[in-house]
């Protein structure tokens, strides 16, 4: 099978799986628990947060699905870009987000692969992230990530440096994508 992450399965690997998913999941409640400026502090100085943008192709070109680095994207952010985004909820000038959506994001299917730094992890996992807004508005919004993790002294012990979010949907019907995947 090409294109799927494998990694050995010893004692060691299997507590690094664990040590990860913990760690997705802590970041997971960070996000649903509002509180963007402890999930800030897991973002690395040369994070790159990019979400491209999916179309419906033929079999034949299905290798022009997704658009890449430097075509169109719903996100394609730096630290100084993310450091904004969570600036204006704190200040409460993300109009889209007040009142404040009601998220839950659920993370499964988490893959880990070494790289050639040994302190950096390239992960996979699949998401779902359920928002609710005002009295009748809810998202549902379905994908893959995929991370490059860095050992950091943060609180958690890691650090993103990478994240690509690939929705499964083509077209988003959500009114915006105001909340972070």
């Amino acid at each position: 099978m090409t294109g799927i992450l494998r990694a050995t399965t010893t004692t060691s690997s299997t507590e690094l799986q664990h040590e990860i998913e913990q760690f997705l999941y802590a970041e997971a409640a960070l996000l649903d628990r509002r509180k963007l400026d402890d999930w800030f502090e897991l973002m690395a100085p040369d994070v790159h947060y990019f979400m491209p943008v999916r179309s419906n192709r033929l079999q034949r070109e299905l290798d022009q699905e997704v658009s890449g680095v430097g075509d169109i994207a719903h996100f394609d952010e730096t630290h100084a870009l993310l450091y904004q985004r969570v600036r204006r909820f704190r200040l409460g000038t993300a109009w889209a987000e007040d009142p404040p959506s009601r998220t839950r994001r659920l993370i499964t299917n988490v893959r880990v692969a070494p790289t050639e730094d040994e302190n950096e992890y390239t992960v996979e996992s699949n998401f779902l992230a359920y928002r609710t807004r005002l009295e009748r508005e809810q998202d549902m919004f379905v994908g893959q990530r995929t991370d490059l993790l860095r050992r950091s002294n943060t609180d958690l012990g890691w650090q993103i440096a990478r994240r690509t979010i690939l929705l499964d949907q083509a077209t988003v019907l959500s009114k915006n994508i105001s909340i972070f995947l």
